[in-house]
């Protein structure tokens, strides 16, 4: 019982904390607090959120082990689907301000601007992710090719940062940070998979 209790408030925790962010910016759409140009900050902002969600997906196996919050494996598919969530919302805000719905035009974009293309390609290999996040999809699938098709999160995350770093003209501390966090990231899962193969 109490197993599943801290279970539900885990849940609960992230389901509150993941739609904070976007609960914070109706309300300051709602008070005119978003900038002189709201729907770029919009999407900046759902585009970093995605980021932040992505990094939090790769974190939990870390914690997992070194920290024993064996927890969080069971919350990883609910944070990644914030990171899917973010991603819809960033793509909508683009079509809205950048292409004003001309969804015919998002081609041409996708090979005038790299920063585009990379971003679509990401938001493409999310897609298969969310649809097969279900209890249900992991058993027709099996455990072992789910978990394969799911690695396209480490994929994901660096075309992530590279769309970020690509947008950015000026200051690259935040890209820097993301891609400094997520070679970290994947850097620990390549040093245990080698000491697993050497300890073999």
């Amino acid at each position: 019982m109490t197993f599943t209790a801290d279970s539900r408030f885990h849940r609960q925790l992230i389901v509150f904390n993941g739609l904070l962010p976007s609960l914070l910016m109706v309300v300051d759409g709602w008070r005119g607090k978003l900038g002189a140009n709201p729907v770029e900050f919009v999407t900046r902002a759902t585009g970093v959120l995605t980021l932040v969600f992505l990094v939090l997906t790769l974190l939990v196996t870390p914690l997992r082990k070194l920290m024993g919050w064996n927890w969080l494996l069971k919350q990883r598919r609910l944070i990644g689907l914030y990171a899917f969530y973010y991603s819809v919302a960033h793509l909508l805000t683009y079509l809205i301000g950048d292409r004003d719905w001309q969804i015919l035009t998002v081609a041409a974009d996708v090979v005038k601007r790299p920063f585009i293309a990379v971003g679509m390609l990401s938001f493409l290999l999310m897609v298969p992710l969310a649809v097969t996040s279900t209890n249900a999809m992991i058993k027709r699938m099996g455990g072992k090719r789910w978990a394969q098709l799911h690695r396209l999160t480490y994929l994901i995350t660096i075309g992530g940062v590279i769309h970020y770093y690509l947008i950015v003209k000026s200051d690259i501390t935040y890209p820097l940070f993301f891609a400094v966090v997520t070679a970290l990231l994947l850097g620990y899962r390549v040093w245990v998979s080698l000491a697993k193969a050497k300890s073999n």
